[in-house]
């Protein structure tokens, strides 16, 4: 039978001694500071995401196919939105304040807001938005390792979305 690496009745203690901290206990290893730094400026990509696929999905016209596209859009924009709110409870856990402030909103976010009226350059820079949230969120959940393992799942989770955003975008460039 495996045993604690601390004994039952030092975990209690700990645990009551630092109630006021919540979720974050001892055995929490990251740069809490830090990691709400990242959270923030995830969070600023999320929204900045979330608010160039709403203009795409209504500046979207043409062909019933792209009318398609510009449906599947909004299923972009709204899974960004989640993925903000995701991202603001984690600072909220961690004892952060989620960074909803909208001056620097785009100097904090890792994507560019790009405006186009033409849907192949709309889909290029979504795509290109895709793969910036791909490439830094992945060495965000590296940079996490196991410091803090609910702020790594959490990124795992979004960038499994992020890879089907980038795939959806793809096809649809492929297809033009």
């Amino acid at each position: 039978m495996s045993h604690f690496l601390t004994d039952v009745e030092t975990l209690r203690a700990r645990a009551r001694a630092g109630i006021e901290q919540g979720p974050i206990t001892e055995a929490y290893a990251a740069d809490r500071e830090r990691v709400i730094g990242v959270l923030n400026a995830s969070l600023a990509t999320e929204i900045v995401c979330w608010l160039r696929y709403k203009r795409h999905h209504f500046t979207a016209k043409g062909s019933p196919a792209t009318e398609a596209i510009a449906a599947e859009l909004l299923v972009h924009a709204n899974e960004e939105l989640v993925h903000s709110d995701m991202l603001a409870t984690r600072i909220t856990q961690l004892q952060g304040d989620p960074d909803y402030n909208p001056e620097g909103l785009l100097s904090r976010s890792h994507a560019e807001y790009a405006e186009s009226l033409d849907l192949r350059k709309m889909l290029a820079e979504d795509l290109i938005a895709e793969r910036v949230a791909i490439a830094s969120y992945t060495e965000i959940i590296k940079w996490l390792g196991t410091d803090d393992p609910t702020s790594r799942r959490l990124f795992e989770d979004i960038l499994v979305q992020e890879e089907e955003h980038a795939t959806d975008l793809l096809s649809f460039l492929s297809a033009m």
